[in-house]
Protein backbone atom coordinates (compact mmCIF):
# COMPACT_ATOMS: atom_id res chain seq x y z
CA UNK A 1 0.00 0.00 0.00
CA UNK A 2 1.25 3.49 -0.84
CA UNK A 3 2.59 5.33 2.17
CA UNK A 4 0.19 8.10 3.12
CA UNK A 5 1.74 11.46 3.78
CA UNK A 6 0.68 14.80 5.05
CA UNK A 7 1.20 17.68 2.66
CA UNK A 8 0.50 21.41 2.56
CA UNK A 9 -2.98 22.06 1.18
CA UNK A 10 -3.17 23.69 -2.24
CA UNK A 11 -5.79 26.22 -3.25
CA UNK A 12 -7.38 23.46 -5.35
CA UNK A 13 -7.95 21.56 -2.07
CA UNK A 14 -10.15 24.28 -0.55
CA UNK A 15 -13.49 22.64 -1.50
CA UNK A 16 -12.28 19.33 -0.01
CA UNK A 17 -10.98 21.11 3.11
CA UNK A 18 -14.44 22.61 3.61
CA UNK A 19 -16.18 19.29 2.90
CA UNK A 20 -13.98 17.29 5.30
CA UNK A 21 -14.27 19.95 8.01
CA UNK A 22 -18.06 20.14 7.67
CA UNK A 23 -18.44 16.35 7.68
CA UNK A 24 -16.18 15.97 10.72
CA UNK A 25 -17.77 18.71 12.83
CA UNK A 26 -21.43 18.57 11.74
CA UNK A 27 -22.37 15.82 14.25
CA UNK A 28 -21.49 18.22 17.07
CA UNK A 29 -23.81 21.07 16.01
CA UNK A 30 -26.86 19.67 17.78
CA UNK A 31 -24.87 18.46 20.79
CA UNK A 32 -23.14 21.76 21.57
CA UNK A 33 -25.98 23.97 20.34
CA UNK A 34 -23.81 26.14 18.08
CA UNK A 35 -21.83 25.68 14.90
CA UNK A 36 -18.27 24.67 15.78
CA UNK A 37 -15.81 27.39 14.84
CA UNK A 38 -13.84 25.27 12.33
CA UNK A 39 -16.98 25.06 10.18
CA UNK A 40 -17.05 28.85 9.94
CA UNK A 41 -13.35 29.30 9.18
CA UNK A 42 -12.11 31.06 6.06
CA UNK A 43 -10.63 27.92 4.52
CA UNK A 44 -9.24 29.69 1.46
CA UNK A 45 -7.40 32.23 3.62
CA UNK A 46 -6.04 29.50 5.89
CA UNK A 47 -4.79 27.49 2.91
CA UNK A 48 -3.25 30.58 1.31
CA UNK A 49 -1.50 31.37 4.61
CA UNK A 50 0.06 27.89 4.71
CA UNK A 51 -1.83 26.85 7.85
CA UNK A 52 -3.62 23.80 6.41
CA UNK A 53 -2.06 20.38 5.87
CA UNK A 54 -4.00 17.50 4.37
CA UNK A 55 -3.67 13.76 3.96
CA UNK A 56 -5.15 11.64 1.22
CA UNK A 57 -5.92 7.95 1.43
CA UNK A 58 -5.35 6.20 -1.88
CA UNK A 59 -7.67 3.28 -2.43
CA UNK A 60 -10.28 4.60 0.01
CA UNK A 61 -12.78 5.39 -2.71
CA UNK A 62 -12.64 9.08 -1.80
CA UNK A 63 -10.91 11.46 -4.14
CA UNK A 64 -8.77 14.08 -2.44
CA UNK A 65 -8.07 14.71 1.22
CA UNK A 66 -9.70 12.60 3.92
CA UNK A 67 -8.16 14.46 6.85
CA UNK A 68 -6.53 17.74 7.71
CA UNK A 69 -5.02 19.91 10.40
CA UNK A 70 -4.97 23.66 10.70
CA UNK A 71 -1.94 24.94 12.61
CA UNK A 72 -0.36 28.26 13.42
CA UNK A 73 3.16 28.84 14.68
CA UNK A 74 3.24 31.15 17.68
CA UNK A 75 6.27 32.52 19.53
CA UNK A 76 6.52 29.66 22.04
CA UNK A 77 4.26 26.91 20.69
CA UNK A 78 2.43 25.48 17.72
CA UNK A 79 -1.30 26.14 18.00
CA UNK A 80 -3.40 23.28 16.64
CA UNK A 81 -6.59 25.01 15.59
CA UNK A 82 -8.40 22.07 14.05
CA UNK A 83 -8.12 18.36 13.35
CA UNK A 84 -10.72 16.97 10.97
CA UNK A 85 -11.11 13.44 9.62
CA UNK A 86 -13.94 12.59 7.24
CA UNK A 87 -16.27 10.06 8.92
CA UNK A 88 -15.73 7.66 5.99
CA UNK A 89 -12.05 7.44 7.03
CA UNK A 90 -12.56 6.87 10.76
CA UNK A 91 -10.67 3.96 12.24
CA UNK A 92 -7.93 3.96 9.59
CA UNK A 93 -5.22 5.83 11.49
CA UNK A 94 -5.78 9.14 9.74
CA UNK A 95 -6.09 11.12 12.99
CA UNK A 96 -3.00 9.45 14.42
CA UNK A 97 -1.05 10.30 11.24
CA UNK A 98 -2.15 13.93 11.49
CA UNK A 99 -1.26 14.25 15.18
CA UNK A 100 2.18 12.75 14.56
CA UNK A 101 2.66 15.24 11.75
CA UNK A 102 1.78 18.11 14.11
CA UNK A 103 4.48 16.97 16.56
CA UNK A 104 7.06 16.70 13.77
CA UNK A 105 6.04 20.05 12.29
CA UNK A 106 6.40 21.77 15.67
CA UNK A 107 9.84 20.21 16.07
CA UNK A 108 10.89 21.31 12.59
CA UNK A 109 9.90 24.86 13.54
CA UNK A 110 11.95 24.65 16.73
CA UNK A 111 8.86 24.73 18.95
CA UNK A 112 8.73 22.42 21.95
CA UNK A 113 5.01 22.60 22.74
CA UNK A 114 1.69 22.09 20.96
CA UNK A 115 -1.49 23.68 22.30
CA UNK A 116 -5.10 23.13 21.38
CA UNK A 117 -8.58 23.26 22.80
CA UNK A 118 -11.74 21.30 22.27
CA UNK A 119 -15.34 21.91 23.20
CA UNK A 120 -16.23 20.31 26.53
CA UNK A 121 -19.22 18.66 24.82
CA UNK A 122 -16.88 16.87 22.39
CA UNK A 123 -16.09 14.22 24.97
CA UNK A 124 -14.61 11.86 22.38
CA UNK A 125 -11.74 14.32 21.97
CA UNK A 126 -11.19 14.40 25.72
CA UNK A 127 -10.54 10.65 25.55
CA UNK A 128 -8.28 10.87 22.49
CA UNK A 129 -5.90 13.74 23.28
CA UNK A 130 -4.46 12.32 26.52
CA UNK A 131 -3.62 9.11 24.63
CA UNK A 132 -1.31 11.22 22.47
CA UNK A 133 0.43 12.95 25.35
CA UNK A 134 -1.78 16.02 25.78
CA UNK A 135 -2.58 17.25 29.27
CA UNK A 136 -5.44 19.47 30.37
CA UNK A 137 -4.30 22.98 31.24
CA UNK A 138 -7.63 24.66 31.96
CA UNK A 139 -11.31 24.81 31.18
CA UNK A 140 -12.69 28.18 30.12
CA UNK A 141 -15.90 29.55 28.64
CA UNK A 142 -15.35 31.79 25.61
CA UNK A 143 -18.69 33.23 24.50
CA UNK A 144 -20.97 30.31 23.60
CA UNK A 145 -18.08 27.81 23.73
CA UNK A 146 -17.12 25.80 26.83
CA UNK A 147 -13.53 24.81 26.05
CA UNK A 148 -11.00 22.41 27.52
CA UNK A 149 -7.46 23.61 26.79
CA UNK A 150 -4.60 21.13 26.31
CA UNK A 151 -0.87 21.23 25.82
CA UNK A 152 1.72 18.70 24.83
CA UNK A 153 5.35 19.26 25.64
CA UNK A 154 7.67 17.77 23.07
CA UNK A 155 11.03 16.32 24.05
Amino acid sequence: MERQRVRPAALSDVPAVKAVTDAAYHPYVQRIGVVPQPMEADHAANVAAGKVFVTDEPGSGRAGPVGLVVVEARADHLYLDSVAVHPDAHGRGVGRRLLRFVDAHAGALGLCEVRLYTNAMMWENQEIYPKYGYEVVERRVDGPYDRVHYRKRLL
